[in-house]
């Protein structure tokens, strides 16, 4: 094949119109467009093939790297090369064909596949956004053109390919979703409509294996066993679990018909269930002398509603016999910023609960408590472990710099940024780190998490003397400023999975002697005294 030079074309009016990441980040049409198979290559750009009855839309893929390339260049926490950026992305597509490599020359871009030279372009100047999608689209083109791995790759292989290679040297939690898992991503965080149920597919039929408290399907009867056999009339039989959760999902206020069948039923059974919006429960709950123990698995949107609502009804229900509240973040992955917020927020009546600083404007926040302490200060015990991370960490340092509650465990994963969605036109999304949290003693929770107020760090549970050895250890006594030293954490209490009952033990023994709990609270002595 030729060596071709190439140029940046003319942008067309759609793609003129979006140039900056504000305007095309939440506001952008989304658009589903398709990489298809290019056959030929003229003057070292796409041609629009439509006409000629490919799927391939040149300007559609370059909406789509530049409404990438634009929102990382406006909103990672770092400032970015768009040369760096779009290079790597090129790479990227390595992952499909080992054989291409990229690299530059003076002021030309060279691509080859085995070895050989198949185009070059002219560099755009490094900050180029529109230039570096042009030049992504264009290589990508060539690429497929000369390599079969590369065309014969689908769509979604390819925006892959090209943003985690542009997002590769970024940090850990900067990643690319595509369509497919943007929708998951948003059924977690947002909830969805559909009627409730987990399921599995199970000899031709898909068994519940879950089933949402007062959800549709609740209400209609359904239960952790039964097998649905049909959708809509179109049998399970043969279908895929995401083409099930498809036909079982729908916009809220729809029907869905199903035939269900109970084990040691004799008749199968037709349901006529109403969808609504799901949001999925991440908060247990159980009360016991005396004990509210809330576990939290991760904050989507109805994490905080759903502790305010428990706490709300236990402190009614408990009539002053409420001792003490164990919230259980051990092995929470984190979610949601606000909600983490809002959880803290039901505990404390006053001061900060974690400021965010970054290098977009929009980035920079502080959260401060609205003045309710719904539990009117009874005692509270936070367990975290090394799975606790983010969301789950701004609330434990949070309770614990306000000197309103004994966190017991160990060190947290330590996960002090906060990310940021952007959504593309193809529907897929860019999570971008774009700022880093500070809980109120003033230190970075990244790298280095939340050190807890009583450690249990490589003691077992079955030992009798456990609890009492962990308790008697005096974490306070050692100065602030060492505790504030960044490697202190991990040295002195390292990061485990913790999941038995020996945390819980400790809980217990705090809230049955008042004595103790307050000697375990941890209250920062200086809130700003802790450098940033």
């Amino acid at each position: 094949m030729p060596i071709q030079v190439v140029t940046r074309r003319p942008k067309s009016g759609i793609i003129g119109a979006m140039t900056h990441a504000g305007q095309i980040s939440a506001r952008i049409a989304c658009m589903l467009l398709f990489f298809g198979m290019v056959s030929a290559c003229t003057s070292g750009r796409f041609e629009d093939k439509s006409s000629a009855g490919t799927d391939f839309s040149a300007a559609g893929a370059e909406v789509v790297f530049e409404a990438g390339y634009a929102s990382i260049a406006d909103r990672y926490i770092e400032p970015v090369s768009m040369e760096k950026l779009a290079m790597d992305g090129i790479r990227g597509l390595a992952v499909l064909d080992p054989s291409l490599s990229l690299r530059r020359s003076d002021d030309r871009i060279l691509l080859s596949i085995r070895g050989g030279e198949i185009a070059r372009y002219r560099a755009p100047s490094a900050d180029d956004v529109d230039g570096w999608a042009a030049l992504t689209v264009d290589a990508t083109a060539a690429a497929r053109a000369a390599s079969r791995p590369l065309a014969a790759a689908d769509p979604e292989q390819l925006y892959e390919a090209v943003f985690d290679g542009a997002l590769s040297t970024l940090d850990a939690f900067s990643r690319y979703s595509s369509a497919e898992e943007a929708r998951g991503n948003r059924f977690r965080r947002d909830g969805y409509g559909g009627i409730g149920i987990r399921f599995r597919l199970v000899n031709g039929a898909a068994r519940v294996i879950g089933v949402t408290a007062e959800s549709p399907a609740y209400r209609a009867g359904l239960k952790i066993g039964d097998r649905l056999t049909r959708i809509d009339g179109v049998p399970v039989l043969g279908l895929s679990e995401a083409s099930v959760a498809n036909r079982l999902s729908g916009p809220a206020g729809t029907w869905v018909t199903m035939v269900t069948r109970r084990e040691g039923g004799l008749a199968a059974r037709r349901l006529h269930v109403h969808r609504a919006h799901i949001i999925s429960e991440t908060v247990s709950q159980r009360f016991a002398d005396g004990i509210l123990y809330l576990t939290v698995d991760s904050f989507n949107q109805g994490t905080a509603g759903s502790v305010w609502s428990i706490l709300d009804s236990v402190a009614d229900r408990a009539g002053g016999r409420l001792r003490g509240v164990v919230l259980d973040l051990r092995g929470n992955p984190g979610g949601l910023l606000h909600q983490s917020v809002r959880v803290a927020d039901l505990f404390l009546d006053h001061g900060r609960i974690i400021t965010t600083r970054g290098r977009h404007p929009d980035s920079g926040q502080f959260y401060e408590a609205r003045g309710r302490d719904i539990v009117a200060g009874v005692p509270v015990v936070v367990l975290i472990d090394g799975g606790s991370a983010s969301a789950a960490e701004i609330v434990a340092a949070a309770l614990q710099d306000r000197g309103r509650a004994v966190v017991v465990g160990t060190t947290s994963y330590g996960k002090g940024t906060v990310q940021t969605v952007i959504s593309l036109p193809n529907r897929g999304e860019l999570t971008l780190t774009w700022s880093r949290l500070i809980p109120p003693s003033g230190y970075l929770l990244n790298g280095r998490g939340v050190f807890p107020g009583l450690c249990t760090s490589g003691i077992r549970g079955d030992d009798p003397t456990a609890v009492e050895r962990v308790i008697a250890a005096d974490w306070a006594a050692i100065p602030a400023a060492v505790r504030a030293e960044p490697s202190f954490p991990a040295r002195t209490c390292p990061a485990e999975r913790r999941k038995d009952d020996l945390e819980l033990d400790i809980a217990r023994r705090l809230l049955a002697d008042r004595a103790t709990y307050l000697r375990a609270l941890d209250p920062a002595p200086d809130v700003a005294a802790a450098p940033n």
